[in-house]
């Protein structure tokens, strides 16, 4: 229902997280979902609109302030527990430049969504484990360049690195990919 929504709406969007990092590297389970959005003021109504109810429950004014400030908000669905984070776009450089890279891909459910590319995940997930330390993320990097190798533009990804901060990340994880998964996939 949300990505028929979201292409309704026009609302540019792609998969993030868990499915994301499933789409390039290998599928794993989540209840969660994970949607990368870049809204308009404008387009905060009408989506909370779609998932308003008795069946989800979402609170325009939260889905307001995440855009404002470029976070995020949720739309709970109760009955199953299941829920979307809906994460607000960055507004600069490189914020654009995730949306325009996004490609389209196929989950396990075998549906077609957009998801971001393989650089652009390994550049959030060096982003959140220098956030949050979580080893979980250095091995979805690893991941990611192992399943995908050459296709990977390490340029790219050595220059966002460089703009944030992540030069000595970026090294652990070409590390750790030849020590796990050999010279050849580096």
């Amino acid at each position: 229902m949300a990505v028929r929504e979201l292409n309704e709406q026009g609302i540019a969007w792609m998969l993030v997280g868990s499915y994301e990092t499933s789409a390039w590297e290998e599928a794993r389970f989540t209840d969660d979902i994970d949607i990368l959005v870049d809204l308009s003021a404008d387009q905060v109504t009408p989506l909370c609109a779609a998932f308003s109810g008795e069946e989800f429950y979402v609170i325009e004014q939260a889905a307001r302030e995440a855009d404002r400030v470029g976070k995020q908000f949720n739309v709970l669905h109760p009955a199953s527990g299941n829920k979307i984070d809906f994460m607000i776009a960055r507004r600069d450089e490189w914020g654009r430049l995730q949306m325009d890279r996004r490609q389209q891909g196929t989950i396990q459910s075998g549906l077609t969504v957009q998801i971001a590319s393989p650089e652009d995940v390994i550049i959030s997930k060096m982003r959140y484990y220098q956030e949050g330390g979580s080893d979980k993320h250095l091995r979805d990097c690893a991941g990611v360049l192992a399943v995908q190798g050459n296709r990977v533009d390490r340029d790219y990804i050595g220059k966002w690195s460089e703009y944030f901060g992540l030069i000595e990340i970026w090294q652990a994880i070409l590390k750790r990919v030849v020590e796990v998964y050999g010279p050849d996939d580096t």
